[in-house]
């Protein structure tokens, strides 16, 4: 007795394993795909530049006695407006005093 032919196409297969077929192939492509996604964005994310130094009014010394009413980042600057009445600029780096004015 000889083995039966197969001919290797789809129609020979029962509808039931034709749909699991297809099932197991969209899910693989479905999962490589994810696996390079997440890759890629490990990639971007870890050759990204470094998150940006937080900065708080509270580092900032301001003289006895004012409150803070304002604060703003601009430039490399740091200008923080007191209840005083007074804008003061400070370096965000050195948090060393640039310049004050006073309001009118």
């Amino acid at each position: 007795m000889e083995p039966p032919e197969t001919s290797g196409t789809e129609g020979d297969l029962p509808p039931q394993l034709r749909w699991l077929k297809r099932l197991v192939t969209v899910l693989t492509v479905s999962m490589i795909g994810g696996v390079l996604a997440i890759t890629v964005l490990l990639v971007i994310r870890l050759n990204a530049d470094t998150a940006p130094v937080v900065i708080a009014p509270g580092d900032f010394v301001l003289p006895e006695g004012v409150g803070l009413v304002g604060f703003s980042i601009v430039d490399g600057r740091t200008v923080i407006v007191g209840d005083d009445g007074v804008i003061r600029i400070y370096d965000s780096e050195s948090r060393v005093l640039m310049r004050d004015f006073t309001i009118d």
